[in-house]
């Protein structure tokens, strides 16, 4: 449900796990979707944070620079969409299974037209005991670092390149980090915020490639 207008949407009495409990724990097949994230997230001092990354540039990755959810694409060896999930996320942030407060939850496959495939989404809490985010490979993560869910009520109009050329797009500015596009999108309807950005252009499920020939990043 979302909250009436004028309602704080991130109260600080909203924890982690609140927003957790409404997702159920599911492995969905790889064909479920050609790539998947993680939604980690931590009780911070003004309400729950998530985890992101600011990739590094790098002209061959179509997400050059854009900040993200750890995340990537479909492997052959990966058995399922959670593998995919768990297998990305060490190899971005150094997390594992084992840095987790329980099992992932599956919130759902959303379309990523920009990368022309499926998505699915997972979330989970960052056990007690974890050790600080790292940046697994300084060749695709430049940063990584914890956005408060209440930042992203906020919205200011950036300009990004689209598949028509630069058009100015909404986003959340945080400590310099701009977070636009599908990012934003997924957590604003992870945490009930009305839709602002509507996915445009084709779509292909369970894409386990880049048809263009780019990074397996998104």
């Amino acid at each position: 449900m979302r909250p009436e207008t004028g309602e704080d949407p991130f109260p600080s009495s909203r924890s982690a796990a609140e927003l957790l409990e409404r997702h159920p724990i599911l492995h969905p097949p790889v064909s479920t979707a050609g790539a998947a994230v993680t939604i980690v997230l931590r009780d911070g001092a003004h309400g729950p944070e998530t985890l992101l990354i600011e990739r590094a540039t790098n002209a061959s990755d179509p997400a050059s620079g854009d900040v993200a959810l750890p995340g990537g694409r479909v492997e052959d060896r990966d058995g399922s969409l959670a593998t995919t999930a768990l297998r990305e996320l060490r190899e971005e942030v150094g997390l594992g299974a084992g840095d987790l407060a329980g099992p992932l939850r599956f919130v759902g496959a959303t379309p990523a037209p920009r990368f022309r495939l499926h998505v699915g989404v997972f979330a989970a809490r960052l056990g007690d005991a974890a050790g600080p985010p790292t940046v697994g490979s300084p060749t695709e993560v430049a940063h990584v670092f914890w956005l408060p869910l209440r930042s992203l009520a906020e919205s200011r109009f950036v300009t990004r390149n689209g598949p028509t050329g630069p058009r100015p797009v909404r986003a959340t500015v945080h400590e310099g980090h701009v977070l636009w596009g599908f990012t934003r999108r997924v957590l604003r309807e992870f945490t009930d915020l009305p839709p602002e950005d509507r996915p445009e252009g084709p779509v292909t499920v369970s894409t386990h490639g880049d048809p263009r020939g780019g990074s397996d990043r998104l």
